[in-house]
């Protein structure tokens, strides 16, 4: 992700599914969008090496979602995120993007296995995940007075 996908995450970070199931992010213009590539994308990548990537169409190469891995404090590993724009939902997108990275953190970035959260109402990214090969752990909360969400865990490499 660069800068010049700032308009490309203003939308997603705006799109109600984000909003329900990820949250606000506190992107309300192009220029929050540029702050919050530099400040948590950017960042992230020079601090840890990887992060969050821009999903393209193969065929037309424009930005249709976002995969990669994060790290939060409050979780004992990293942690696989994904979101698609809702139009190119149920196309194979997400998982064709989410095994790669999956990949990627194993072989090339030699990671423990992966976990990943999801809201308990979406049903999409749970099943994704299990296609992945993540098993249910049980609910988890980020922060004390934060949602529970379902926990997943990457069973191998």
């Amino acid at each position: 992700m660069t800068l010049d996908d700032a308009a490309f995450i203003f939308r997603l970070v705006n799109e109600p599914s984000w909003l329900e199931n990820i949250g606000d992010r506190q992107v309300h213009s192009l220029a929050d969008a540029e702050r919050f590539i530099r400040e948590k994308v950017l960042a992230f990548y020079q601090s840890h090496g990887f992060g969050m990537y821009v999903i393209e169409s193969r065929s037309t190469g424009v930005a249709i979602g976002v995969c990669g891995i994060v790290v939060r404090e409050s979780l004992p590993g990293a942690d696989l995120g994904f979101a698609l724009l809702p139009e190119f939902w149920g196309q194979g997108f997400a998982l064709e993007a989410a095994s790669a990275v999956v990949s990627y953190a194993y072989h090339e970035l030699r990671l423990p296995p992966l976990l990943a959260i999801t809201s308990q109402r979406n049903a999409r990214s749970c099943r994704l995940l299990e296609k992945l090969g993540f098993e249910y752990q049980g609910l988890v909360r980020l922060t004390p007075d934060g949602e529970e969400l379902r926990l997943y865990r990457a069973r191998s490499a």
